[in-house]
């Protein structure tokens, strides 16, 4: 899957910086539907924008939509296309599903199917999840552009970028999708729930509904909200094996094909081979002992006379089987996905942890767009601290990185780890005054780990969990719902200003002392940046949770 998603992502990307770039495509059909839209919206796409200006309409149209989204879900119980019978959401919990699918993280505090109706689920978060993606992908444009010129305060149009990200590239892909999943078994229905006879001859009703649709711009936009409670291990939202090599490789390719677009539109393919190198092997590093701690089981139940062959299979679905699920659970955590085909609650106490430190680190992969932007920071940094070691003044394609920069880079890695932590030990402190609070489902190092993994995903716009955790009551909704702001739109204006700020500097042409951050060795400390960075912020509060319980285990 790995190898198949990476052939099919380097030509994408390459059709991606053509996109970016104006280039013609097959899709250049579409720009008359693209100029009705800004026609009617009032907005001129050939205005150049600087990074300020970009970053004030995103956070404008956030706004609007956020307001859209509480409209709706608090108000869905008695709106039209509800044949579920589905009632309104509390403010609360409407504050948070609005933020959680506006940010891109999608963390579900409510379940699937009987927690919004038809109406909310396609008008409300299936646009949000379009919108949400194609937020990422043109901030990432605009890093793109200041990137490659060589002084300038123009970076092109956000709404631009914005509209065509949604035109010519989730929009058709997520057609095909939709249609591949469909044919393979998936409900495309606007029918209510339907009564069948189970095997035990017991009559239940099974809810249904347009999920084809919504499952393929879930995953394609690294989203990752299910239709259903229990996501993609819903056999109606991942009904065989088939779909589900299908749903992994749609998740996975834009965050890998924004990578060589990178290559391909600063005319530096080897600098977008050097991130790839990164990427791979740190989410290498996680994925390759998440499979093996799963196959071989927990050894206490073995000792119980269980048979462990099939490794730790409890919370996993049998047409997947363990190797599938653990390849999916650190690919969902890495390019902050967030959907699950199983119960990640269940994994082994280190998998979890590793599941964790995917979405700490946030820059292996990452989701569309932002997984570079926060691949940029370690990136600032790194060449920040080469250019120190090697006496020189720190240099990034053409442009010195100073104090201001570095600030910058500095202040969103800090914010990352005060959201994270600091969330996690006020919800610790919380219960450990009364432990009589119906949040956990678990007590010890578990129950911690459960905490910690719930604001982990909320600061890494993921949206999986430990679901042992009660997370639907006003603490949960409430904490986790202002640091999704504070972690989506931080690192996202973080690094467009450094570029923004580079992109106005003069430019200096390379000389033999230049440092070069094409190469191996630039990678080898790119990669020790990040692992440092994170083990200083993460290890005690890992050291808590998962890694504790795995030495009690026994």
């Amino acid at each position: 899957m790995f190898l198949f998603t990476l052939i099919l992502a380097i030509p994408f990307g390459k059709y991606i910086s053509k996109v970016f770039n104006g280039e013609k495509t097959l899709l250049d059909f579409l720009s008359p539907f693209e100029r009705f839209i800004s026609g009617i919206s009032g907005i001129n796409m050939e205005s150049e924008m600087n990074w300020k200006q970009s970053m004030k309409a995103m956070l404008t149209i956030n706004l609007i939509w956020f307001l859209f989204a509480m409209l709706i879900l608090m108000n869905q119980g008695w709106l039209p296309l509800n044949p579920d019978g589905n009632l309104s959401m509390s403010p609360d919990l409407a504050f948070n599903t609005a933020i959680s699918f506006l940010v891109n993280c999608n963390l579900q505090h409510y379940s699937g199917e009987t927690g919004v109706t038809y109406l909310s689920q396609l008008v409300c978060l299936l646009f949000l999840q379009f919108v949400s993606a194609a937020t990422g992908l043109a901030a990432a444009a605009i890093v793109f552009n200041a990137l490659k010129e060589r002084t300038t305060n123009q970076l092109g149009n956000f709404y631009n970028y914005f509209i065509k990200s949604i035109t010519r590239i989730l929009l058709p892909l997520s057609f095909i999708i939709a249609i591949l999943l469909m044919v393979n078994g998936m409900p495309m229905t606007f029918e209510g729930k339907q009564s069948i006879i189970t095997l035990q001859g017991d009559s239940i009703q099974v809810s249904t509904g347009p999920v084809a649709a919504f499952v393929a711009i879930k995953h394609l936009g690294t989203n990752g909200g299910g239709w259903f409670g229990t996501n993609s291990a819903h056999p109606f939202e991942n009904p065989n094996y088939f779909t589900n090599v299908v749903e992994m490789v749609s998740q996975f390719i834009i965050p890998l094909a924004m990578i060589f677009a990178l290559g391909f539109y600063l005319q530096r393919k080897k600098l977008a081979w050097m991130i790839f190198g990164v990427m791979t092997v740190g989410f290498l590093c996680l994925v390759i002992p998440t499979i093996i701690m799963e196959l071989n089981g927990n050894s206490e139940i073995a000792k119980m006379g269980i048979d462990m062959s099939a490794g730790a299979m409890e919370g996993k679905e049998v047409r997947f089987g363990t190797t599938a699920s653990a390849y999916w659970s650190i690919l969902t955590t890495v390019i902050s996905t967030g959907s699950v085909n199983s119960f990640h609650d269940s994994f082994m106490p280190l998998s979890g942890m590793n599941q964790m430190l995917a979405m700490m680190v946030n820059a292996f992969y990452g989701g569309c767009g932002v997984g570079l932007l926060n691949f940029f920071i370690f990136l600032i940094i790194a060449v920040f601290i080469s250019g120190l070691m090697v006496g020189r003044t720190p240099e990034f394609l053409g442009k010195k990185i100073e104090a201001r920069e570095m600030k910058i880079a500095v202040i969103v890695t800090l914010v990352s780890a005060l959201l994270l932590k600091g969330g996690t030990a006020c919800a610790a402190y919380l219960y450990a005054n009364d432990p009589s609070l119906p949040w956990l489902n678990n007590s010890g190092f578990h129950g911690f780990s459960e905490m910690l993994y719930e604001y982990t995903s909320s600061n890494a716009n993921n949206g999986s969990g430990f679901e042992g955790l009660g997370d639907n009551n006003l603490w949960w909704n409430i904490s986790t719902g202002i640091i999704l702001l504070l972690s989506r739109f931080i690192p996202i204006i973080g690094p467009v200003a450094i570029a923004g700020i580079l992109a106005s500097k003069k430019y200096i042409p390379e000389s033999s002392g230049t440092l070069k951050t094409d190469t191996v060795t630039f990678g080898v400390m790119t990669f020790a940046v990040i692992v440092i960075v994170t083990a200083l912020s993460f290890f005690p509060a890992l050291v808590l949770g998962p890694i504790a319980e795995y030495f009690t285990m026994n």
